[in-house]
């Protein structure tokens, strides 16, 4: 079997409707950091990453763009963002994320040892926070 030189997943783009209320969504609910800010775009820090290049969450806003067509739900091949967090967190994230009043459900992977809450963007993007719990 070949080694990939893939040491890691660097960052997660979304187009976006609405960047205020997305930006707002994921400084405030899901607890990112503003690593940058351009008027049609908003860089989050995620993690650490490798070799200097840190982990990161992309809104981009390509209306302005010539070629631009919008969205269309019909054509994107996104299910969900995860984020991975640890089992001590796991409930206070719950809570924390629904006194925005944001719907939290919860489900568990007991083939991964996986436990997850899962919410929805101001846009209707899933996202998923993950811990491994070997309960499960």
């Amino acid at each position: 079997m070949r080694k990939i030189a893939i040491r890691d997943l660097g960052e997660i783009a979304l187009r976006v409707k609405h960047l205020e209320s997305m930006q707002r969504f994921y400084e405030e609910v899901i607890g990112l950091q503003v690593m940058k800010k351009f008027p049609d775009a908003v860089f989050f820090e995620v993690a650490d990453g490798y070799a200097g290049h840190t982990h990161i969450l992309v809104l981009f806003d390509r209306s302005s763009q010539p070629d631009y067509s919008g969205l269309d739900p019909e054509k994107s091949t996104v299910d969900h963002v995860a984020f991975e967090i640890s089992l001590s967190d796991y409930e206070a994230e719950k809570l924390r994320i629904e006194q925005h009043g944001v719907k939290v459900l919860t489900k568990e992977f007991p083939n991964f040892h996986w436990r997850s809450l899962f919410l929805e963007d101001p846009e209707g993007n899933t996202v998923e926070f993950v811990c491994y719990d070997e309960t499960v």
